[in-house]
């Protein structure tokens, strides 16, 4: 037994020593940085590879001409103000917007809705690191190679990284102004000048994309008066003298979120009150767009108060929410580095559930489940690799089979989520925890497929019957109705198929299953996208079934 256990101490010493060799240009020491290191690089590679496969979502066009407008105000010396009537685009932030059209520009030989998927995924692995960089800050790098690990393996966040175009960047933004924000305060009153500087340009990212960004300046209120109450010793006049010069020393990072944000949101400088009127405004949406909750139908603006706290616990994997909630459970220790940890993971806890709180209480206009609240995700996969590690080394007083058992456990659900969107690909995004039966449970009675993203599989399948009907009656054409938008069905189409308003007139209708679209129209079915087991998608020959005169339109 002991000899076992001597071999597998000097494998442990050897992938240790490897490890820190094969990753000391990135300034990383430990094995656990290096398995972040490599999952990042892995997470860059699949990107790439599939970025093609994924539909373009209903908002990117849209996004996509506000970046345009951006940069002719920018261009036209703000003569050119057709950004500012744009819909209700001005009240948004559009640095990914601006990002994206730039790049278009530079890779010209790339579709720009190829370049806004790419850019974008690349974002959301940014996102995953900088969890880890939170868990690893507050607990260790096996703290945050769990966090990444999960948020990696996570459903709706891997599936949105690549056209979810407004809610990643805000997330990454979000996520890496709250670790350096972590990183500056600790320091306070006397922050490094790095940590200050990449705080106020991504605090000024997240309020360049969603004004929402403004609860981070919340955030670092709490996080100074979390301070100050580490100064058990301290008279009320060094209390106070503290926060000042906390304030003063943070307030250049202010500075710099102010300036990218009235760069990327050119709306909010027009008036100095208008982030708060952007806000306010963000709050009062309420458009005839429909949801499911539970099987019934809301409009956005009449969801149930429990309605983003719902899909936040049947949408994530088990792991992150259990992980999450054994960091809570274990804020315990003593000793000054143990209190840091705790109020740290207590500010954690804010970030994550102040926003959601708030939807509660006022009750605020929902739709498509939890993508308006992507921005906490990251920051419960960091509570995830906190509770993981505190878990593990709990285990550890109790000898060597603890911990392992725990390891293991952990090791098997990452897998077995991971194996679960290798299942879903490219619609990771469905992913459903058993806390509602899973893709299969969720399946019409949930938010599923709202961005059509069975298009690209859709299309390819009718382009393949559309083939063997060549052969009985070549060169004839085809009209498409389509249960979604325009232009990601003519992205994928050939000239053989031709969209259609007229549904009624339509010789192939493609549909989602998502809110029973499916059943809009009668048909053969010719092809059904399926992912578990479970239909997500279907194609109907309409040539052969009733067509009255009466146009349909979506």
């Amino acid at each position: 037994m002991t000899g076992g256990r001597g071999v597998v101490d000097k494998l442990n010493a050897l992938l240790r020593t490897g490890a820190r060799r094969a990753c000391r240009w990135s300034g990383a020491c430990d094995i656990y940085d290096a398995a972040v290191l490599a999952l990042l690089a892995i997470l860059v590679v699949l990107a790439a590879l599939t970025y093609g496969s994924y539909a373009i979502s209903n908002d990117e066009p849209v996004q996509q001409h506000y970046g345009e407008l951006i940069i002719a105000y920018y261009r036209t010396g703000f003569a050119d103000k057709s950004l500012f009537h744009y819909d209700n685009l001005y009240l948004y932030g559009g640095l990914f917007d601006i990002l994206a059209a730039l790049a278009q520009h530079a890779l010209a030989f790339l579709d720009p809705y190829a370049v806004r998927h790419i850019l974008c995924a690349l974002i959301g692995v940014a996102g995953i690191g900088m969890a880890a960089a939170i868990a690893k800050l507050v607990d260790g790098p096996r703290a945050g190679a769990i966090a990444a690990s999960a948020l990696a393996a996570c459903g709706p966040w891997y599936g949105a990284m690549f056209n979810h175009t407004k809610d990643i960047p805000f997330a990454t933004a979000m996520t890496g102004a709250g670790y350096f924000m972590l990183r500056a305060v600790r320091e306070l009153p006397d922050p490094r000048r790095r940590d200050v500087i990449c705080f106020g340009l991504l605090l000024g990212a997240a309020l360049g994309t969603r004004v929402l960004g403004l609860l981070m300046i919340g955030y670092v209120g709490v996080a100074m008066l979390l301070q100050v109450l580490r100064m058990p010793a301290a008279t009320p006049g060094s209390r106070l003298s503290f926060f000042a010069e906390s304030v003063l020393a943070l307030s250049p990072a202010f500075m710099i979120a102010y300036v990218v944000m009235i760069a990327a949101w050119p709306w909010s400088a027009l008036a100095p009150l208008n982030p708060v009127r952007g806000l306010i405004d963000f709050g009062e949406f309420n458009y005839p767009i429909r949801t499911l909750l539970a099987g019934h139908i809301y409009t956005m603006g009449n969801v149930p108060r429990w309605y983003v706290p719902t899909y936040l616990a049947i949408k994530l994997p088990l792991l992150m929410l259990l992980g999450a909630a054994a960091a809570v459970v274990m804020l315990r220790g003593g000793g000054a580095r143990a209190r840091e940890r705790q109020l740290e993971t207590m500010l954690l806890v804010t970030m994550a559930v102040f926003p959601v709180l708030c939807e509660v209480v006022d009750r605020g206009p929902a739709f498509t489940g939890l993508r308006h609240f992507l921005f906490v995700v990251p920051l419960v996969a960091a509570l995830a690799g906190i509770g993981c590690n505190r878990l593990l080394a709990a285990g550890a007083a109790h000898g060597r089979a603890v911990p392992v058992t725990f390891g293991l456990a952990i090791a098997a659900a990452l897998i077995w989520n991971a194996m679960t969107l290798v299942r879903l690909h490219p619609d990771e995004y469905l992913f459903f925890n058993p806390l509602v039966g899973g893709l299969q449970g969720a399946a019409r009675r949930y938010d599923t497929d709202y961005w059509v993203n069975i298009m690209p599989e859709a299309v390819d399948d009718l382009k393949a019957y559309v083939t063997k009907l060549d052969a009985i009656d070549p060169g004839r054409q085809y009209s498409v109705a389509v249960c979604g938008e325009r232009l990601p069905f003519e992205k994928r189409a050939d000239a053989r198929l031709h969209w259609t308003s007229d549904w009624s007139k339509a010789d192939f209708f493609i549909a989602p299953t998502h809110m029973n679209c499916d059943h809009a129209l009668d048909g053969a079915v010719i092809a059904t996208i399926t992912r578990l087991g479970v239909p997500i998608g279907v194609v109907k020959d309409r040539r052969a079934a009733p067509k009255p005169e009466l146009a349909l339109h979506h």
